[in-house]
């Protein structure tokens, strides 16, 4: 695992598939690859995905968009028709929410490690994309898991 950093060029420049990949242990092969967004996902914003999808050495399994804005429906679904298209790459859009089930899924054997992890970053991060009101409600979301309700 490797700290995550703030950048300020270009996936295209950099030669990177997203913001973060993901590979399996002992291969250097991207599975996933996930691409951060402090806005709304556009089309021409999946268009460069599945170039890169395209112009990748192995084929990517998944790759994923992460908005700190709404999720407009009809880029969600212009996002799905790729499926088919790039033999079988999934792209989709989380919104944080979204997000942090999706890593409960990958991390489900270290669930409440990744757990503490994340809320001690998030609650650390006075101006990060995490409105306060996600704050509180993963808080108090993760307060019901613990108590068993």
């Amino acid at each position: 695992m490797l700290p995550l950093n703030s950048h300020n060029a270009a996936d295209l420049q950099t030669g990177s598939l997203g913001d973060v990949e993901i590979c399996l242990v002992g291969d250097d092969s991207v599975v996933t690859a996930y691409e951060m967004k402090m806005k709304r996902v556009t089309e021409n914003d999946i268009d460069t995905s599945v170039t890169k999808i395209i112009r990748a050495p192995n084929r990517i399994h998944n790759y994923l968009f992460v908005t700190t804005d709404a999720i407009d429906p009809v880029v969600a679904e212009y996002a799905a028709t790729f499926y088919e298209k790039t033999d079988g790459t999934e792209i989709a859009i989380l919104d944080c929410v979204g997000f942090l089930r999706h890593f409960l899924h990958l991390f489900h054997r270290l669930r409440s490690e990744y757990l503490t992890a994340y809320q001690t970053i998030v609650l650390n991060e006075p101006d990060s994309a995490v409105s306060q009101t996600l704050k509180e409600a993963f808080l108090a979301l993760r307060q019901a898991a613990e108590s068993g309700e």
